[in-house]
């Protein structure tokens, strides 16, 4: 029994009350959200906010479970995980139920099982349990190989389920390989890569194009640290510009000024190597690698923004960065739920007093935009409240992934960190028009046994290995 009392004097209950304290405001806030005056009792199971009740309650069984089993136990059976989970992804596919367009649920006496909420702590696992080998560095190509596969493998196989919103949540765990050494110059890849995926779709080619010259220009200055390279650079390309647009015109060409750019980029590129070669510039290979690395993901954004995304997600996008505008369509949700959020207030209209809520003026407010009911009931200074709750409990997570002594248990918990804060800042980012909608839920706040399950069960693993940080995981 000695074992067994350790792991409860050892678990961290700051972060078991913060999880409960979300847990019961978000139940509160479901009943909030889809109130009927027909239907008073909160625990009224033919509602979803009885539901919701038995979800929770479900949930924190669940959590004594994951705290009742050895810690040894997760990290020996993560790879596992992994495969039976992949294996639920893909049989989704085929035996799942089709839900808002995807096909990524399975029915199982009347409840909605999604495998990709659980396939984030099954990836987790695999990923702090890679990392955590003996012989693992994160600079050889082969880590970067494998850790690469087990984000991707999972993460298409949801694409292919039609749910983009979920594969996307994979993403974050770059940050977790970061932090244990990836190099600082595949974030700026990967940062790079999503700013030109949004100018694609902004600008037109011929002002995409100039700005990823420009942007080599003054990239190639500042690694050869000086502010001459880059005024020469622009003055060569400037002149170039000119006598293609000036040849156009003298020979009526018929060219558009996208093409006569297009010329003298070619023939700065050609000067640019030719410069380099002459001088023994290694800094012109980068900034090529740079300009060509841009132009790939500018072409290909076309093909993977009509092929991979689907008709209503392409349609938020552009009503997100202005392309297009359809108040009454797909732009319809986000003002309804800033239009609710904005009425709250300093304090808010009061518990049930929410007329946007009321008269369900925002679609999916007890799941997606449940964060309209806490802006609209309770105001600038409930909203802030919780907020603070889920920034209380990153830095918790945070911390408690550095003090502990194995390095999968460290891993993991930066994993765990990393999911929720990308659910938070996502679904938050929502309702207050700065991110497309692209259906992610609240953590433990959204209506919903299968995310609040998967979310639960991804936090409490890490307590249980906190709980254990004393022995040796590796």
């Amino acid at each position: 029994m000695k074992n067994r009392d350790n792991i409860w004097l050892n678990l961290d209950w700051i972060t078991v009350f913060i999880y409960l304290a979300l847990v019961l405001l978000g139940w509160i806030n479901i009943y909030a959200a889809v109130y009927d005056e027909e239907h008073q009792n909160i625990l009224d199971i033919s509602q979803r906010y009885g539901k919701q009740l038995i979800w929770i309650v479900a949930g924190i069984f669940i959590a004594i479970m994951v705290l009742l089993i050895d810690s040894k136990f997760y990290a020996a059976f993560a790879y596992h995980f992994y495969g039976l989970i992949l294996l639920l992804l893909v049989g989704v596919l085929f035996f799942g139920k089709e839900v808002n367009g995807a096909r990524s649920w399975f029915e199982i006496g009347g409840v909605g099982l999604q495998p990709a909420e659980l396939g984030k702590f099954a990836t987790n696992l695999a990923i702090a349990k890679y990392i955590s080998q003996f012989n693992f560095k994160m600079e050889q190509v082969k880590s970067y190989l494998v850790l690469g596969a087990l984000i991707a493998v999972p993460a298409l196989v949801i694409i292919m389920q039609n749910d983009t919103g979920s594969a996307l949540v994979y993403a974050v765990f770059i940050l977790v390989f970061y932090r244990e050494g990836l190099n600082g110059m595949v974030l700026f890849w990967g940062f790079a890569a999503a700013v030109l995926f949004v100018l694609a779709l902004v600008l037109n080619p011929f002002m995409l194009l100039l700005f990823l010259v420009v942007i080599s220009i003054i990239a190639f200055g500042v690694v050869r640290q000086s502010i001459k390279e880059v005024i020469r650079g622009l003055i060569i390309v400037g002149i170039l510009f000119g006598l293609a647009i000036g040849a156009n015109l003298i020979f009526h060409l018929g060219g558009s000024n996208f093409h006569m750019l297009l010329v003298a980029t070619i023939i700065s590129i050609v000067t640019m190597i030719i410069y380099g070669l002459k001088n023994h510039i290694r800094q012109v290979i980068f900034v090529l690698l740079f300009f060509f690395f841009s132009v790939g993901i500018t072409m290909s954004v076309n093909y993977f923004y009509q092929n991979t995304l689907a008709e209503h997600q392409r349609a938020r996008i552009d009503e997100l960065l202005g392309i297009s505008s359809d108040p009454l369509g797909a732009g319809y949700n986000v003002n309804q739920s800033k239009i609710a959020i904005g009425s709250g207030g300093l304090l808010g209209k009061g518990f049930l007093k929410g007329t946007q809520t009321k008269y369900n003026f925002v679609p999916e407010q007890s799941t997606d935009f449940i964060f309209c009911t806490v802006g609209e009931e309770w105001g600038f200074v409930g909203s802030t409240v919780i907020i603070g709750l889920f920034v209380f409990l990153f830095i918790r997570i945070i911390n408690l992934a550095e003090r502990q002594r194995s390095r999968f248990s460290r891993v993991y918990g930066y994993g765990v960190a990393g999911i929720l804060f990308f659910h938070f800042a996502v679904n938050i980012s929502m309702t207050i028009g700065l991110a497309p909608v692209i259906g992610i839920p609240l953590p433990f706040f959204s209506y919903g046994g299968s995310s609040l399950w998967a979310f639960t069960i991804l936090l409490f693993i890490f307590l249980r290995l906190d709980a254990s940080r004393g022995e040796n995981l590796r």
